[in-house]
């Protein structure tokens, strides 16, 4: 009934050239990691102006991760998630979600800690930087296994499945 309202999907199973997520979170993932390492630089060498770079950063993430959290899950929505793939992809989703809430929080402490003494950084603030980098790094591993063992959005993948070799 509405299968004329929706675009044709490509040999990318995806009704656009190519995969858009990995694009945005990428962008996500670069200014967590340079966020965190601006307030341990900062923190070390009393450099102040480096928090303030690494707030902005952290305020950018947190809009963009939403961001690709849609793509996402659109791309993921339209993926051909076989058995093998679907537990990685699934705590890979879980992962997402939790990450931008997490990141949301952060950013929301950050932002007073910003407010109430913008030239001194709480430790537990960079022990929290430092858990939020290795499940960044975590998520990344994830994402990669999809995408390099997986195959999702692949062309040869996504015709094997078509075909029912998969």
């Amino acid at each position: 009934m509405f299968d004329n309202l929706l675009p044709p999907l490509n040999e990318h199973n995806l009704p656009y050239p190519d995969t858009i997520h990995p694009i945005v979170v990428h962008f996500v993932i670069a200014m967590v990691l340079f966020a965190f390492l601006c307030d341990v630089i900062g923190y070390l060498t009393r450099n102040y102006k480096l928090y303030e770079v690494s707030w902005w950063n952290m305020f950018i993430a947190t809009i963009a991760i939403f961001i690709a959290i849609i793509f996402g899950q659109i791309e993921a929505g339209l993926a051909i998630a076989y058995d093998a793939v679907e537990p990685v992809l699934n705590l890979h989703t879980l992962i997402g979600w939790s990450l931008s809430g997490i990141i949301a929080a952060i950013t929301g402490w950050r932002y007073v800690i910003r407010l109430s003494n913008p030239k001194k950084l709480p430790l537990p603030y960079l022990g929290l930087g430092l858990l939020l980098t290795c499940l960044v790094f975590f998520q990344i591993y994830l994402g990669d296994e999809l995408v390099w063992v997986y195959g999702l959005h692949a062309v040869p993948v996504v015709e094997a499945a078509k075909e029912g070799i998969l």
